[in-house]
């Protein structure tokens, strides 16, 4: 017979001088804060450890011995008083001039730090970094999320190499999160109709530095069973788990900020999975205006949303079948006095009410997104030109390039992701303003005046404390996997701390098919000989989860975990186990060359090697996502590709891709790592090293893309938000109105005729052209007749400003050769047919051979982009 096991939890007491102790350890400044996790550590090391960085965990599990000793050690104390002075100042910084406009936030994942597993993988980590920066500059920003009883799996991998997911569920006592609490100081419950049925959610707040994250908990004893496991498991489940998630996630993320009396000016959904929300905002909307049509309160909402997609995929976008969404959301319907096939519809690409050729039924969130927002962007130029081809039919007749689809450029947060040595250096270097002058490139290139020496041995330092914190990891996954001490010194021989001066090279990401972990692996008898030389060796490191019912990328993990295993391969491939953020910040910084070759142009933006780049690591990299824009030829190296597309043929592809990694492996990347100086130093690898610092730090840090946010999409939808909202929303229905006159009539707009347009003309002679317009019922000013100028140029492409499409001037996106478009105007007149007249002056301000084209589009002064409502039509 079994003992019982009785639970008994003995808890040490702060004493008084260390009790703002529980200050930081709940507060999430302390994922980049150092001091902050050395505060900590230093009280046990082998315990920090244990508890994974955990700083709440660990003052409940501390010996008290070990806190009086500290409490009485004036040297702690002293570090103690600095650290609670630097929290102090931070949270009492002044704000950022937003203009006073409060964003919310949503998303179904935030990656802070990896003793908080409500975080899967890249979306995740750029949330928490987007939280982290709003604190950080100061915005009034909030952010609204679930928190997962068990989070994302840890991983292991068996002895057949397979991958084996762990869960396990997390004490809210052992997390960074606190009740979330209304004006009058109650705890914030809310709930939310899901099915027709109540789902009751507990409102917790994780502070993150100066911004407020309110997580929804639905595992609470007055749900039913089956409500408890909503918020159970990130991403788990079927897809009616799925669908109630983000109901939680998008209505009850409403519910509860509304619950403490908060009203955002902006709300911001990161990935479709928030896309509900808008509907709640509708709700609310026409509950307060009963007399408010439900095209009037989209229109009054929409102007208010923003919306980032990250998936440049079809098959990646969240949908659900029409039978669960009406079953699931039959009363939000009805709220919005909408009949089922009218709400389906928001749903869809359709307009007004004819769905496109070869359309998928079901409901898709990117979908609702995009209709019940203005404000839409990717998250790198490429991204955003594939997701404006990708999503073109919401804009039927409008060029993919011209609709109302920019980007903004991923960057990171740099306190989390660069490593101490660095900052310490940057300190020593650049003087003590190098954080407040993180954007500034020419700032940056005073690193080019460092010596090589001291570069290097910097570079050299932090890759020894990654090695030694890498093999600690290796030794305790062959421990566990009863591997002798002879397998582990086989697996590390190239690891060697002592001596840091092996090639390394990382690839660490999720493993989906569309990566190519095992491209490296095409020509097996190539890749040997390049490990064979000793004078030269190489190593590379392999981590990464695979979703645990993705079964090509299991057997990815199965094939590179095989190659590790094998006699040949042993010690120059390497598989780490269970891929976190903590791993994540060793590897980037580590590593010589970081490696990444998805399948162009599916990258949506790889924010991994920025984090590498700012650590002085250098980019193997297809060009796709961020790498596009960072690459400048010298700070690291591109692979080209054929992009995937009708006609591309996937074994050829991979086949001359791997060639061209070997290629570049063998003649350029080991040969100059190699090519050192009497002091040990590559001075051709320094330059590339600092070249990428250089070039890369300024443009590609979180800093630069909340900017891009604040003045591209965040205070233009508060702007417009308020302008719709004027007068009691009559602006709203006016556009709402407007918007309907003109679908109805749009079919029998036609432009006619032409006046005679010379075929060569004298530069600066100018012409002017007439054309006429029968408009169907529609007035002159509803319309804008656009003149197009494009030059006749064999090379002529798109050119589009990197970092960001929403700043100032640079909004339209033109082809080289291309003027913006030009307004006719009005000339009072109209012909026989009642059909209007316009006219331009023409004056070219180019020579050579141009075409010419003229349009017509629906226009209004309350757009927020001028082919926003997807009606365009050519003479």
């Amino acid at each position: 017979m079994n003992p019982t096991n009785f639970p008994l939890e003995v808890n040490p007491a702060l004493p008084a001088a260390l009790e703002r102790l529980a200050d930081l350890a709940v507060n999430l400044r302390f994922s980049w804060s150092r001091r902050t996790r050395a505060l900590f550590s230093s009280l046990d090391p082998r315990l920090w450890h244990e508890v994974g960085g955990n700083p709440r965990l660990f003052l409940r599990c501390v010996d008290q011995e070990k806190l009086e000793l500290a409490a009485a050690d004036a040297a702690y104390l002293e570090n103690y008083r600095k650290v609670l002075s630097g929290f102090d100042t931070y949270m009492g910084g002044n704000g950022h001039d937003d203009g006073g406009q409060q964003v919310a936030y949503f998303c179904a994942e935030y990656g802070f730090h990896e003793s908080f597993q409500i975080y899967s993988g890249g979306l995740g980590v750029l949330a928490g970094d987007h939280c982290k920066t709003a604190s950080d500059l100061g915005l009034d920003f909030i952010a609204v999320g679930l928190l997962y009883t068990q989070g994302y799996f840890t991983q292991t991998i068996d002895k057949d190499g397979s991958q084996v997911a762990h869960y396990r569920d997390h004490a809210r006592a052992d997390l960074p999160v606190e009740p979330a609490r209304d004006g009058q100081g109650r705890e914030v419950r809310i709930v939310c109709r899901v099915a027709g049925r109540d789902v009751h959610a507990y409102v917790w707040r994780a502070s993150v530095g100066r911004v407020s994250v309110f997580l929804l908990d639905t595992n609470l004893p007055e749900n039913q069973p089956a409500d408890r496991e909503i918020t159970h498991k990130l991403y788990g489940g079927d897809s009616s788990v799925r669908i109630q998630q983000e109901i939680v996630l998008g209505i009850g993320g409403v519910k509860a900020l509304r619950a403490m009396g908060i009203d955002p000016a902006v709300w911001h959904m990161n990935e479709g999975h928030a896309a509900f929300l808008t509907l709640e905002l509708i709700r609310e909307l026409m509950a307060a205006h009963p007399e408010m049509d439900f095209a009037t309160a989209r229109e009054a909402v929409a102007a208010r949303c923003v919306f980032t997609t990250h998936t440049p995929v079809a098959a990646g976008h969240d949908v659900f079948s029409h039978e669960l969404v009406l079953d699931h959301l039959g009363e939000t319907i009805a709220a919005l006095r909408l009949e089922d096939k009218d709400f389906l519809a928001l749903g869809s690409a359709s307009r007004a009410g004819v769905e496109p050729a070869g359309a998928d039924h079901r409901f898709n969130m990117t979908r609702l997104a995009l209709g019940a927002s203005r404000y839409h962007n990717g998250v790198s130029r490429i991204h955003g030109e594939v997701s404006s081809q990708l999503l073109a039919d919401n804009w039927p007749q409008v060029p993919p390039a011209e609709n109302p689809i920019g980007y903004v450029t991923n960057g990171v947060h740099v306190p989390t992701f660069l490593f101490q040595p660095w900052v310490d250096f940057f300190e020593m270097s650049l003087g003590s303003s190098w954080q407040a002058r993180l954007s500034e490139p020419d700032f940056w290139k005073r690193l080019y005046e460092v010596p090589d020496q001291l570069f290097w041995n910097v570079r050299q330092s932090i890759k020894t404390e990654v090695l030694k914190g890498l093999r600690k990891r290796l030794f305790a996954q062959c421990e566990r996997s009863r591997l002798g001490e002879a397998h582990f010194d086989r697996m590390t021989r190239w690891l060697d701390p002592a001596a840091p001066n092996v090639l390394t090279i990382g690839f660490a990401r999720r493993f989906a098919t569309y990566k190519r972990a095992t491209l490296l692996f095409h020509d097996l008898q190539r890749l040997a000989r390049l490990f064979g030389d000793p004078q030269r060796p190489v190593v590379f490191l392999f981590a990464g989860k695979s979703h645990p019912a993705d079964e090509p990328g299991r057997e990815l993990l199965r094939e590179v975990n095989a190659l590790s295993a094998s006699a040949d391969f042993l010690g120059h491939v390497v598989f780490i186990e269970d891929y976190d953020i903590a791993l994540a910040r060793l590897l980037v910084a580590g590593v010589d060359v970081w490696l990444n070759n998805p399948i162009s142009p599916l990258e949506a933006s790889g924010t991994s090697g920025i984090k590498a780049a700012i650590n002085g690591t250098l980019n193997l990299s297809v060009l796709d996502g961020w790498w596009a824009e960072g690459f400048d030829g010298e700070n690291g190296w591109a692979v080209a590709t054929t992009p995937a597309g009708p006609g591309s043929n996937e074994t050829d592809r991979d086949r001359d891709d791997s060639n061209t990694l070997y290629e570049l492996l063998e003649d350029r990347i080991v040969p100059l790592y190699y090519e050192r100086n009497e002091q040990g130093v590559s001075p051709g690898w320094v330059a590339k090293s600092k070249r990428s610092m250089v070039s890369i730090l300024p443009h590609f840090n979180s800093r630069r893309m909340l900017d891009d946010y604040l003045h591209g999409l965040y205070q233009p939808a508060a702007a417009t938000g308020k302008a719709l909202a004027a007068d009691d929303y009559a602006a709203a229905g006016e556009l709402a109105r407007w918007k309907q006159q003109v679908h109805q009539a749009w079919e029998g707009v036609q432009l006619r005729g032409m006046g005679d347009l010379p075929s060569r003309m004298a530069f600066g002679a100018g012409a002017k052209l007439s054309v006429t317009a029968a408009l169907n019922g529609l007035q002159p000013q509803d319309v804008r007749v656009e003149l197009i100028l494009r030059r006749e140029l064999p090379q002529a492409g798109v050119v589009n400003p990197p970092c960001s499409s929403f700043r100032g001037g640079e909004e339209v996106q033109l082809p080289s050769g291309a003027a913006p478009p030009a307004a006719f105007e009005f000339t009072g007149a109209t012909d026989k047919s009642g059909a209007h007249v316009f006219a331009i002056d023409c004056a070219p301000p180019w020579c050579g051979q141009l075409t010419c084209q003229v349009r017509i589009v629906p226009t209004h002064h309350l757009l927020t982009h001028p082919y926003e409502v997807g009606l365009m039509k050519w003479l």
